[in-house]
């Protein structure tokens, strides 16, 4: 079990690091070092993660299937599509990933913003709550849609980089959807950041909708008897 289940804990591992890397790292980059405005760099993020994203599915999508979230590991969990088992070993994976991208970020800059670990004051709404909902339903939907379509895996990498890097610019909230993200997303001074109080309300709501997904597209897309 150690050897089959090990290369996709490093896959899930690297994969969630990289995705919080980009979004932290554009963040800064974008407000905090060139002096983009909010709205300038909320399109820069979009774009960034949008490009990763495609790059780490297409990457690790045939080792681990590229969950780097622990509500797309819930959903799947309940449709029976992985075991608990390995759901139960992916999640832990997924936040300890998560947090040293957000501590490689802040190297990345070290040598201009020196801060390495902080909490974030950034407020994120009652109306982000309803769109963390919507948000974690749309990429749950893509990911249903396309894997049991069977569409090549290079499309799957594609739709779901796009939905991620074309919602952080279209949602109030702009595109968490994820849980570890959130987690993540607490501890840097980047514009990206989240303020504990809202943790709790983004990660209910996108658990809540990644489970709604699972419902309606399993309806939409029986499994194969």
């Amino acid at each position: 079990m150690g050897e089959r289940l090990g290369p996709k804990l490093m896959a899930e591992f690297l994969g969630s690091l990289f995705l919080v890397y980009v979004i932290i790292s554009s963040a800064i980059l974008a407000y905090d070092i060139l002096g983009a405005d909010l709205g300038t760099s909320v399109i820069y993020i979009g774009l960034a993660t949008g490009f990763w994203l495609f790059v780490l599915v297409a990457m690790f999508g045939p080792v681990s299937g590229a969950h780097f979230n622990p509500a797309v590991t819930i959903a799947l969990l309940a449709t029976k599509d992985i075991d608990g088992k390995t759901a139960a070993a992916y999640i832990p994976v997924q936040i300890i990933g998560g947090l040293v991208g957000t501590l490689f970020a802040h190297l990345t800059f070290y040598h201009t913003i020196p801060v390495i670990w902080t909490v974030s004051e950034v407020a994120r709404p009652g109306g982000c709550y309803f769109s963390e909902f919507l948000g974690t339903f749309m990429l749950l939907a893509t990911i249903y849609g396309c894997v049991r379509s069977k569409v090549p895996g290079w499309f799957i990498a594609l739709a779901v980089g796009l939905v991620v890097g074309g919602g952080i610019i279209t949602t109030s909230a702009t595109m968490f959807v994820n849980p570890m993200v959130t987690i993540a997303r607490v501890f840097t001074y980047a514009i990206a950041g989240i303020r504990p109080f809202d943790v709790g309300p983004f990660i209910v709501a996108q658990i809540v909708g990644a489970l709604a997904a699972a419902g309606v597209f399993s309806y939409l897309y029986p499994k194969e008897s």
